[in-house]
């Protein structure tokens, strides 16, 4: 009951920070963005729509982050500095109560902001054009909620861990730039770094499948682009030079294909 209680006034709180809703509604315009150019384009059949539904998971893979960090960054630290969570501490309320409570109501806030944004592109979807993936609007939608979530339990952590507004920007920013953008380049990521050092100046001869095992289960972004590669059909995949399914590591390769 405690952790619904203190879910209920976070959220409360949060809807009116408007840096949320702003970014949130950034997406929202990206994905109509996305739709109106296939439409003007003059493109009808579903494999244009994949190739922007790729396109969209893309930028989304950058943009989805920022929407979960903005949201939560501050969920705990700012009211640590304002001295407001020491009203809410008073009470019988447990700092765990707080911490679940506080993760609760920006999931919801986030997870709503996205919902809205797929909810456009299906309905952009049936107006536009004659026939449409459903199921692959679907299964995005899913893994990008699951993704931007993921993002969010990191924010409220680095959130609890921090005492003032200014180190939990540095902690969201840092742990942004470590898991996102050098992600989106294979030669300066950490995984790289990781490889060269154990293989290149160690020669301890480490094939990448254990390398990138350590990458999907620490990087958020790898883990997400990986997974989406199976979401789509696979003359798709091939057609976008996308790594096939049966070129993955064994643990990242979809059970079933469409």
């Amino acid at each position: 009951m405690s952790i619904r209680a203190v879910a209920s006034k976070d959220f409360l709180d949060a809807r009116r920070a408007r840096v949320v809703w702003f970014v949130g509604i950034h997406y929202t315009l990206l994905i109509v963005l996305f739709f109106l150019q296939v439409r003007l384009d003059g493109a009808e059949g579903p494999p244009d729509l994949l190739v922007t539904l790729w396109n969209m998971v893309f930028v989304g893979a950058v943009f989805v982050p920022a929407i979960a960090l903005v949201a939560a960054y501050l969920a705990i630290a700012g009211e640590r500095e304002s001295g407001s969570i020491k009203r809410l501490l008073s009470t019988p309320i447990s700092r765990r109560d707080v911490v679940l409570g506080k993760y609760v109501s920006r999931a919801g806030i986030v997870a709503a902001s996205l919902l809205l944004g797929f909810v456009v592109a299906s309905m952009l979807a049936v107006t536009w054009f004659d026939s449409f993936p459903a199921a692959v609007l679907v299964r995005i939608a899913a893994l990008t909620t699951l993704y931007a979530l993921s993002y969010v339990a990191v924010a409220i952590g680095i959130s609890a861990a921090t005492t003032t507004r200014s180190r939990a920007m540095v902690g969201a920013l840092g742990f942004y730039f470590a898991t996102n953008l050098v992600t989106l380049n294979d030669d300066v990521s950490g995984l790289a770094g990781i490889e060269y050092v154990l293989n290149d100046v160690f020669g301890l001869g480490i094939g990448r499948d254990p390398i990138q095992f350590v990458g999907m289960l620490t990087n958020p972004t790898r883990a997400y682009l990986v997974s989406m590669i199976g979401v789509f059909p696979e003359d798709l995949v091939g057609m976008m030079d996308l790594p096939a399914p049966d070129d993955l590591s064994w643990y990242v390769q979809p059970r079933s294909r469409s």
